[in-house]
């Protein structure tokens, strides 16, 4: 493809097949997606129709398709290059003859080769141009053979332009070379063999610039693709040999040595080290690992060896897995893009009949000037570029999903893109968000004169066979602290008030207030340091010995370190923060307070967070949902724009437009900077195309010669058109340069 106008070809010759839902043609990724019933339309007839309408299908679903498409879109660059050489080694002497003489004339002093004055022998002058023009378009064949045979399929194309404009110059120049053969010498002043020789070059060269851009917008997709190892080290038998990657298999032993990638995904059965998940998450500092933890395909193994054992392999690794999202979001269209597409469609024929229309209207009022009609006729075909109209939206999006891959943030298509800088209000789910989604022990209040340690030691004891949160918390907090719990002889849970045991032969109680009533402990004391506790939302439980108040050790689902900050950098940006949570009012309130939340909706249930959504949705603000619990699938669903933190379920990340690979909340307002960034480019880039193709062509069709300025050369529209294109995807490409806010 080469244009927008070959993209909307395909889409219309498919879509208008039995049984296609949708059909979606993307010119930047050169792929097609498309929707259809099985049962109605086959894979096979899908082909033969984009062949029939001049064009090759790939298969995009092969495992070697990456590595084909790699080498193919590099020859083509090569080719490219190779082919402009030649045409500026041909291009400059004749562009050199043309111009000299016009030159001399004003009174510059330039060698010429003897002979070949237009003036004294311009049938010799006019043969050195053919001689001269004839590889350049010999070069440029490809022009010809595509433009001509889409326009006589009616879908004409850039190509088309091109084909027809150079034709008519080369034409018209043969005609009056044969009528300078024929004793007519005065026509050596209408031969345009050099506007059509640089036309095509300054083309070959735009094509081979845009080629070579292109090629970076994919290179997220391409470090990802690399960081994957080639080969894995099995052990079997406590022997270890080396396999090719492919054929690793769930369940295998595999070994890892420092400084090498892991090849798969897993979890570490033997050995300590750090483990850099940069690749993954965006997060730079190591993470450790040890038995029990997982691991993934491509991070890098930093200190220790370890053993590990394959969980996932091949497209199921959570590498593959990032690489197919970035790839169907770099395929896929924002509806920002309609406009374009719809432009595209009918541009290339509405821009012939402007140039037919103006060069006849020319024709006429010279009084017949041929000379004169030929090159506005020409400069209109030359200059008008859909190009630029294709390629301002998907170059955009494939360097802006691609930044996003290398930050941990995963954008699954155009559409959450565009969506995602409309938000205007964001909900963010508590538990796992907002807050780290465990609990931890906070404070430990001990009364009476009880050492802290002690009263922390004895709660540990007491709750050690206890399989309640809120118990494991407190058997944490002591192994955090290094304080050691002893065995309780005496052991039972009172369900909804707390425990009762043994410990050192001294009775324990600890729980809620309930069970300090029912055996008579005055709190005499504590009740103040309660209150406040309860008011920032941690849960005090309370602690007693042989019937007497020991203290209060208090848990608390912890608010992220980066979580104020965060929402703080949202409501600057001028949305509105609410958090969503199935706890009390109470406790919900009092986790807002700590991270500066105004709008709490409390004591929802799992299935009623979407209804929550929805309603937000009626007020008419585009509303974001985040969230990282199967309970929140649903709401992620719901909401305009879905963000999945990556530390959650694999539910919930299907269910999202976007995924935050780390479980940092900070990525959330970063993620909308991007969107906003991504689509201000994206706007920039369709100003540029339409603005361009607006202004350029009434130019080409001679409005500023009619207003006494000067007429456009050919020369200078296939010059302008070529920038275009290439000034759009470079455009694009500064969006590489996008840093995530400290």
């Amino acid at each position: 493809m080469t244009c927008a106008a070959c993209a909307g070809r395909i889409e219309k010759v498919v879509g208008r097949l039995e049984g296609v839902d949708s059909v979606s043609v993307n010119l930047a990724t050169e792929k097609a997606s498309i929707a259809y019933e099985a049962g109605s339309v086959r894979l096979s007839q899908i082909r033969a129709a984009i062949e029939k309408a001049g064009f090759q299908a790939l298969e995009a679903d092969r495992s070697d398709v990456a590595e084909e498409d790699r080498k193919r879109k590099q020859k083509e660059i090569r080719v490219l290059w190779t082919k402009f050489v030649v045409a500026a080694c041909f291009a400059v002497p004749l562009l050199y003859i043309a111009m000299a003489p016009m030159l001399a004339a004003t009174g510059a002093m330039l060698p010429f080769p003897a002979g070949l004055d237009p003036m004294m022998n311009p049938l010799p002058y006019a043969l050195v141009e053919i001689a001269l023009v004839v590889p350049i378009v010999g070069v440029g064949y490809r022009f010809y053979t595509v433009g001509f045979k889409a326009l006589w399929q009616r879908s004409p194309n850039m190509d088309s332009l091109i084909a027809v404009g150079t034709t008519a110059a080369v034409s018209y120049s043969l005609y009056n070379t044969w009528q300078i053969a024929h004793g007519a010498p005065e026509y050596v002043d209408a031969l345009y063999f050099e506007t059509a020789g640089v036309i095509i070059t300054l083309i070959l060269l735009g094509k081979s610039l845009e080629a070579v851009s292109k090629g970076k917008t994919g290179e997220a997709i391409k470090k990802l693709m690399g960081l994957a190892p080639k080969t894995a080290i099995l052990v079997e038998g406590g022997a270890e040999r080396e396999i090719p990657i492919e054929e690793v298999e769930v369940g295998d032993l595999l070994a890892v040595k420092p400084g090498a990638r892991i090849p798969v995904d897993g979890s570490v059965t033997e050995g300590q080290t750090a483990i850099d998940e940069s690749m993954l998450t965006g997060e730079s500092m190591p993470v450790d690992k040890a038995a029990g933890d997982p691991v993934y395909a491509a991070s890098l193994n930093t200190t220790g060896a370890i053993l590990f054992r394959a969980e996932k392999v091949g497209r199921d690794t959570a590498l593959a897995r990032i690489i197919q999202l970035v790839e169907d979001a770099q395929g896929s269209k924002a509806p920002i893009a309609a406009l374009a597409d719809k432009v595209s469609g009918i541009f290339v024929p509405v821009v012939c009949l402007i140039a037919l229309g103006a060069g006849t209207a020319w024709l006429l009022a010279t009084g017949g000037d041929l000379k004169f009609a030929v090159t506005i006729f020409i400069s209109i075909l030359v200059i008008a570029c859909p190009c630029a109209l294709g390629l301002a939206t998907p170059t955009a999006i494939m360097v802006g999903t691609g930044k996003g891959a290398e930050n941990g943030i995963l954008i699954k298509g155009g559409e959450a893109l565009e969506t995602a800088h409309k938000v205007g209000i964001i909900v963010l789910d508590k538990t796992g968000t907002i807050t780290e989604g465990r609990p931890t022990v906070t404070d430990v209040l001990p009364a009476g004169g009880m050492d802290a340690d002690l009263l922390l030691a004895v709660a540990a004891s007491a709750e050690k066979g206890s399989e309640h949160p809120l118990g494991q918390a407190i058997v944490a907090g002591a192994e955090d602290r290094g304080v050691s719990a002893a065995k309780a002889e005496q052991f039972r849970s009172l369900t909804g008030r707390g425990i009762e045991a043994r410990i050192d032969g001294k009775a324990v109680l600890a729980g809620n207030r309930k069970l300090m009533d029912e055996h008579g402990v005055s709190l005499t004391g504590l009740d103040a340091g309660a209150g406040r506790l309860a008011e920032e939302g941690k849960t005090p439980m309370y602690v007693a010995i042989d019937g007497k108040a020991a203290g209060i050790v208090a848990v608390a689902d912890v608010v992220k370190p980066s979580s104020r900050a965060a929402i703080e950098r949202l409501q600057k940006m001028g949305i509105e923060v609410a958090m969503i949570t199935g706890d009390n009012r109470r406790t919900a309130e009092a986790i807002a307070r700590q991270v500066g939340v105004d709008r709490v909706l409390a004591e929802v249930l799992p299935e009623d967070k979407s209804a929550e959504v929805a309603r937000l949705q009626e007020e008419g603000r585009k509303v974001a949902m985040v969230g990282d619990g199967i309970n929140d699938a649903p709401a992620l669903a719901q909401a305009d724009v879905g963000i999945a933190i990556g530390s959650g379920t694999d539910v919930a990340m299907e269910s999202a437009d976007i995924v935050l690979m780390r479980s940092d909340l900070s990525d959330v307002p970063t993620a909308i900077d991007l969107s906003k960034k991504t689509i201000r480019n994206i706007k920039q880039n369709l100003c540029w195309a339409f603005g361009y193709n607006v202004v350029g062509i009434p130019i080409a069709a001679g409005v500023l010669y009619l207003l006494g300025g000067p007429l456009l050369n050919p020369i200078f529209a296939a010059a302008a058109m070529s920038l275009s294109s290439v000034s759009v995807v470079t455009n694009a490409l500064r969006l590489k340069r996008y840093k995530p806010a400290a």
